[in-house]
């Protein structure tokens, strides 16, 4: 028996809430749905279902079991459509998960922008500051700000993230200006707490070389949102990655400091599973992102 139709079967089942009503949807009888399921769960070696006459129930490996399978239809299904007449029609469920500040802002306003173009994709956004362990918890595709540690991930680079000093035009007309990183220790500076990261300090470039300063000051946080919302009420230079104040930058909001010594740029990757073929719409949504953060006028725009 085609061991694809008894998965099918299986999902057609859950989906249609019975053995009878997945039989009449296909048009064969009971039965047959019946003779499907019972050769899914010898060749298993597990009970997928619990059938009554009355009720019908997944097992905790059914459970288990079902989510692999819908993935896998889905997957198909797209790779059917990535080769027949009319091309990039994708479908299916897409798990995205980004940093709750980054994806706020540049990755949440997108998600409709790509289903206008992907209409029969549907889209779950998980917005978290913790590493997301994307295999185990299910995760399609991952937004990742800053260095990539070495893992079985793969990752695409979507642009460079560059990060500033940054002050008030007002806190610098009372405290002054600093014109090396060393001088930060003279004025107030908005850290990062120490649970959360930068550990190492702030990055610059200082003669060619890449040194790290940690500055003190009276306030830190572990919300980079909350240390812009203080830095642009006058209490302080922050240290933040130019996707998050480009726009005040320009509107002339906040002052970039420091800039003869910014250090390298890190990146902004899209991060997800080896996979000997991608999902397309996996793979749309990546391209998509390209395209977004390519543009000149995306980062002082959003």
């Amino acid at each position: 028996m085609d061991k694809y139709k008894q998965i099918e079967t299986f999902v057609s089942v859950i989906q249609h809430g019975s053995m009878t009503a997945a039989a009449q949807a296909e048009g064969v009888a009971p039965a047959i749905i019946g003779r499907r399921l019972d050769a899914l769960e010898e060749r298993l070696g597990v009970k997928l279902l619990l059938r009554t006459t009355r009720r019908m129930a997944l097992t905790h490996e059914g459970s288990s079991f079902l989510e692999d399978c819908q993935r896998l239809l889905t997957d198909w299904a797209n790779s059917e459509a990535g080769v027949s007449a009319g091309g990039v029609k994708a479908s299916g469920y897409l798990r995205l998960t980004a940093p709750a500040g980054f994806g706020r802002r540049h990755v949440a306003p997108l998600v409709p922008q790509f289903r206008e173009l992907h209409p029969e994709v549907t889209v779950s956004l998980n917005l978290s500051d913790r590493v997301v362990d994307l295999a185990r918890e299910g995760f399609d595709c991952s937004v990742r700000v800053g260095d990539l540690p070495d893992s079985s991930l793969v990752s695409v680079r979507l642009a460079d993230n560059r990060r500033l000093c940054v002050a008030t035009p007002e806190f610098l007309a009372q405290h002054g200006t600093p014109q090396h990183p060393q001088e930060l220790s003279r004025f107030t500076c908005l850290t990062l707490s120490s649970d959360a990261s930068q550990t190492r300090g702030w990055a610059f470039r200082v003669q060619g070389q890449v040194v790290h300063y940690k500055p003190n000051g009276p306030m830190d946080c572990s919300d980079g949102q909350v240390l812009k919302d203080w830095c642009l009420a006058g209490a302080g230079i922050a240290w933040r990655s130019t996707w998050e104040v480009q726009q005040e930058i320009q509107s002339g909001q906040l002052v970039a400091l420091l800039e003869d010594f910014a250090a390298p740029p890190n990146g902004i990757y899209a991060v997800f599973a080896q996979r000997k073929h991608m999902p397309l719409r996996v793979r749309l949504w990546i391209d998509f992102l390209k395209q977004q953060y390519s543009r000149t006028d995306f980062w002082t725009n959003t």
